[in-house]
C-alpha cells in the first residue's frame, strides 16, 4: 500500500477508535438515526388527520344532519354539536379547528333557488390542519349538497380537472418527513463528527503528536472525513432500511447503494465545512455557536423543508452554492422518482465542485492552525 494512504487508513482508525469511546457522540448517533427519525415523523403533523370539528346547527334539517354525518374519521373526529351561544367561548379556549355555522332555514333557501351561505370558522394557530382542513371541508360540503339538491348531468361543469398525485398518491406525510429527517440528521452529524475531531484534537494536545509523525495537514483532514463518513453512511443505510422502510412502511423507489454513494459524496462536502469551522473555533462551545446557524441555514433553505420554487429568485441563486441543496435534490430524485445517474449527475458534479472548493479552503485554514501549534 501506498505510504502516504497507509497514513491516512490508519489515522482514519484512530479516529473510530476515538469515536467508540466518545459516549456522547455515539449516543447522540444512535438517538439521531433512530428515535429521532421516528418520533418526529410520527408526531408532526402537517396532513388533515383527527380534526376536531363542531357544529352550530341552527335549521335542523335534512340536509343539515346530512352535512353533519359526512364528516368521518381519519380525517375528522366525530363532529360536536354547539349552540351559538357557545361557539365564541369555544374557539376562543382552543377546543375546536373548525366550526361550522349552518344557518336558519338554510334547506329551504337552497331548495328555492337563493343561494345560501355557511360559516365556517378557523382556528388559524393549526396552520397546517388550517388550510388543509379548509379544502377539505368546501369539498365534502359541496359533494353533499349537490346530492341532496339532485344535480342534474347537464349543470356540470365544462372542464373537470382531475387530480393525479405522483410519487406519493395518497399524500402520506410520513414518506416524505421520513427521508427528509435523514437527510437533515447526516448533515448535522456531518458538520459534527469533522469539526468536533480537529476542535478535540487540539483541546486535548494529541495535534502535537500527529506532527511529529510523517503526516501532512491534508492528510489529518482525509483521515477525519474517510472516518466521518463511514460512519455516517452505515448508520444512514440502517435507519433507512429498519427506520424508514420497516417502521414507518415508507417505500422506496430507487436505488439505495446509489443514494449512499450521493452520501458518501456530499459527507466529503459538508465534512470539509465543518472542518473549516473548527478553525475558526477555538474551543467546543465556541464551534457550536458557529455550527448551529450554519446547519439551520442549510437546512431550512436548502428546500428538504420548504420548496426552493416558493423562495425569492435571489435566494434560489444563493442557494446553488451550498452541496445540501443539490443533495436535497439528488435524495428526492434517487429515493422518491427512482431517478438513475444519469438524471442527477449534474447535481454529483456540483456537490463535488463545492468540496474541492470548502476542502482547500479549510486545507489553507487548517495549516495555519498547525503552523501556530508548532510555533
Amino acid at each position: 500500500m501506498n505510504p502516504k494512504l497507509k497514513n491516512v487508513v490508519s489515522l482514519g482508525v484512530k479516529e473510530l477508535h476515538s469515536l467508540r469511546r466518545d459516549l456522547v457522540l455515539v449516543l447522540l448517533i444512535g438517538w439521531t438515526f433512530t428515535f429521532a427519525i421516528y418520533t418526529v415523523t410520527r408526531g408532526v403533523r402537517t396532513e388533515v388527520r383527527n380534526a376536531s370539528i363542531a357544529f352550530v346547527d341552527e335549521d335542523r334539517s335534512e340536509l343539515s344532519q346530512r352535512l353533519r354525518d359526512a364528516f368521518l374519521r381519519p380525517y375528522f373526529k366525530p363532529p360536536v354539536t354547539l349552540t351559538i351561544a357557545e361557539l365564541d367561548a369555544a374557539m376562543d379556549r382552543g377546543d375546536f379547528t373548525f366550526v361550522i355555522d349552518i344557518p336558519p332555514r338554510f334547506q329551504a333557501h337552497l331548495e328555492a333557488g337563493r343561494n345560501p351561505t355557511i360559516q365556517l370558522n378557523v382556528d388559524a394557530t393549526a396552520m397546517a390542519q388550517a388550510g388543509h382542513g379548509a379544502a377539505y371541508i368546501q369539498s365534502i360540503i359541496a359533494q353533499e349538497v349537490q346530492r341532496f339538491a339532485h344535480t342534474p348531468q347537464d349543470a356540470a361543469p365544462a372542464v373537470r380537472l382531475v387530480t393525479r398525485a405522483k410519487f406519493n398518491p395518497n399524500l402520506i406525510e410520513t414518506w416524505f418527513l421520513g427521508v427528509s429527517q435523514i437527510i437533515n440528521n447526516i448533515t448535522m452529524l456531518a458538520i459534527i463528527l469533522s469539526g468536533a475531531a480537529v476542535v478535540r484534537e487540539r483541546e486535548h494536545g494529541t495535534i502535537e503528536h500527529l506532527l511529529v509523525m510523517p503526516l501532512t495537514p491534508s492528510d489529518i483532514m482525509l483521515a477525519k472525513i474517510w472516518s466521518s463518513a463511514l460512519v455516517i453512511i452505515v448508520v444512514a443505510t440502517i435507519s433507512l432500511r429498519l427506520i424508514v422502510q420497516g417502521m414507518l412502511d415508507v417505500p422506496i423507489a430507487g436505488s439505495v447503494p446509489l443514494f449512499m454513494a450521493s452520501t458518501g459524496i456530499y459527507m466529503f462536502s459538508v465534512s470539509s465545512l465543518g472542518i473549516l469551522l473548527a478553525t475558526v473555533a477555538r474551543s467546543m462551545p465556541q464551534f457550536g455557536l458557529l455550527a448551529i446557524p450554519v446547519f439551520l441555514m442549510l437546512n431550512i433553505l436548502s428546500g428538504g423543508q420548504t420548496p426552493l420554487d416558493s423562495m425569492p429568485p435571489w435566494l434560489q441563486d444563493v442557494m446553488q452554492f451550498s452541496p445540501t441543496t443539490h443533495f436535497v435534490s439528488v435524495s428526492m430524485a434517487i429515493l422518491y422518482r427512482g431517478a438513475g445517474l444519469s438524471a442527477v449527475w449534474p447535481d454529483f458534479a456540483a456537490v463535488i465542485g463545492l468540496g474541492l472548493v470548502f476542502f482547500v479552503t479549510a486545507l489553507v485554514r487548517f495549516r495555519k492552525t498547525v503552523s501556530l501549534v508548532q510555533a
